[in-house]
């Protein structure tokens, strides 16, 4: 969601010198909880049916501000509730008086910030998180700030060069010409689709949390980062809890930790445990695996194998996951997708991105036509009757669908399967795409993929075509392998992983 720009290379080789990790962790996997958003929401009042019309709307967000980088500043709205999301929680500070922070995870950024005291949040009321049951921290008093002349201040700042920084940091010209200012990075601004925000990149101690594989006699503090580069923001629009980006971006985890250790990094999954937007299905955390080891070709009593999909390379837009869509199955009916969602072009345009912060998958408006009204063709036949145009209007999806909760009729709703290029099917469960609510006394049911709209005529155009959303990938395994530049999907039974992974 940012723009950040700076060579991987050589921001990597900055931090290499400054990592700190406890023996015996560098080959083994770490296994973090992470916690769907629904899990700690304090609004009574919130059903199914609101989270299904707010998590619409962000969805949507996200994806319109992808379409609009360039001018992202007009794109940004302001849902105030709460979305599905997932968040782990990591220490700063000196070890010896951390203090705990919650940050959502995130395939689609490429930073890592949370908010630092004294911090004004604007435009937060009605966040689930929001107001704080406790002050955000003080910037950790064991940190300090980058310089302006530091890769990590060109990274937060989309690639400009150190010396227009260190000018911006009010430097003398002879420090610039001698690169030996040592002025703090200035602020720098960052959007989201539904939020924004202005921070200041500090470093300092860090440590994960979790649970080593195999488990050494104590895992209280399985990792510990030395010298981590995070950002400290004093001010926010509509975003009060913080983020870790798991991007491609040289400031994100996954790329701190590859200059660590690059077992973590070169591998990491997560299994999102399936909600239906109902908490006493969360009983479990989903595991988010850090340095996921290749699994072997899967035999008839082992999990099934992963298919993988190359990640296509954006030139605009480097930090996103983004693969090749090729075609939609109902049914037996296949439907190709838009060329547009099969590759990425030299301005950055098209492909698919696969998000951990976007509910629901988008796709451009010719795709999701033709899925939608075949979708629609064969619930017709199926003897599915209709929803009411003002009952789609409420939950913000469609085509929608009255019926019985009866085992014969959910038997009858036709599979949607995605494929991706490199010859990789992903066939979703019926719940990551139909499921049921009461709306008006009546039990409705709708296709959980949306509209992202029509690129053409816009001339700010310039990002991805199409998001695969986190509720599409609940009950799969998804991993990111940066190392072989692959996405891959596996089905699992996530609560099982999570106890598998975590076992001492």
């Amino acid at each position: 969601m940012s723009i950040l720009s700076a060579p991987l290379l050589l921001l990597c080789a900055l931090l290499s010198l400054q990592f700190l990790i406890l023996d015996g962790f560098q080959s083994n996997p770490l296994v973090l909880p992470l916690t769907h958003s629904l899990s700690h929401s304090q609004n009574p009042n919130f059903t199914v049916l609101h989270h299904l019309k707010s998590c619409s709307l962000r969805s949507a967000a996200h994806h319109r501000h992808r379409r609009h980088l360039p001018d992202r500043r007009k794109q940004v709205s302001l849902p105030l509730s709460p979305g599905s999301d997932y968040t782990f929680t990591i220490s700063v500070g000196a070890p010896s008086a951390p203090t705990v922070v919650t940050l959502y995870m995130d395939t689609g950024s490429d930073v890592v910030w949370f908010p630092c005291s004294p911090f004004e949040c604007i435009l937060c009321e009605g966040k689930p998180s929001y107001p704080f049951a406790t002050p955000p921290p003080a910037p950790p008093s064991a940190s300090r700030p980058v310089i302006c002349g530091s890769a990590a201040c060109s990274a937060a700042h989309s690639g400009l060069p150190a010396s227009d920084l260190c000018a911006v940091a009010a430097c003398s010209l002879d420090d610039i010409e001698t690169s030996s200012c040592s002025a703090p990075c200035p602020p720098f601004y960052y959007a989201y689709g539904d939020g924004s925000l202005i921070a200041r990149l500090r470093r300092g101690p860090l440590s994960l949390p979790g649970s080593a594989v195999p488990a050494a006699a104590s895992s209280a503090a399985a990792l510990h980062l030395k010298n981590f580069t995070f950002a400290c923001a004093h001010s926010a629009l509509a975003e009060p809890v913080g983020v870790a980006g798991f991007g491609r971006g040289p400031l994100s985890l996954p790329a701190q930790l590859a200059a660590l250790s690059p077992s973590l990094a070169s591998r990491f999954s997560y299994c999102l445990v399936s909600h239906s937007f109902k908490s006493d299905r969360l009983l479990r955390p989903s595991p988010l695996i850090l340095g996921r080891t290749e699994t072997k070709p899967s035999e008839p009593d082992q999990d099934p194998p992963f298919v993988y999909t190359p990640l296509l390379h954006n030139p605009k837009h480097p930090y996103f996951y983004s693969v090749g869509l090729e075609s939609l199955s109902v049914g037996p009916s296949r439907i190709p997708a838009s060329s547009i969602l099969r590759s990425v072009d030299r301005k950055g345009n098209g492909g698919m991105v696969v998000d951990s912060g976007t509910t629901f998958t988008m796709l451009p408006s010719d795709t999701y036509t033709n899925l939608a009204n075949e979708f629609d063709r064969q619930m017709s036949r199926a003897g599915f009757e209709r929803a009411a145009e003002a009952a789609e209007d409420e939950i913000w999806l469609r085509p929608c669908y009255y019926y019985e909760d009866r085992k014969q009729w959910r038997r009858r709703v036709p599979g949607l399967a995605l494929h991706f290029s490199g010859n990789a099917s992903v066939a979703l469960p019926r719940r990551n795409y139909f499921m049921g609510v009461e709306s008006g006394g009546r039990r409705l049911g709708c296709l959980m993929v949306q509209s992202g709209g029509d690129a053409s005529g816009e001339e700010d155009y310039g990002g991805p075509a199409g998001t695969l959303g986190n509720f599409q990938q609940q009950g799969f395994e998804v991993v990111y392998d940066l190392q072989a530049k692959r996405v891959g999907f596996a089905r699992r039974h996530c609560w099982a992983l999570w106890e598998e992974m975590s076992r001492a």
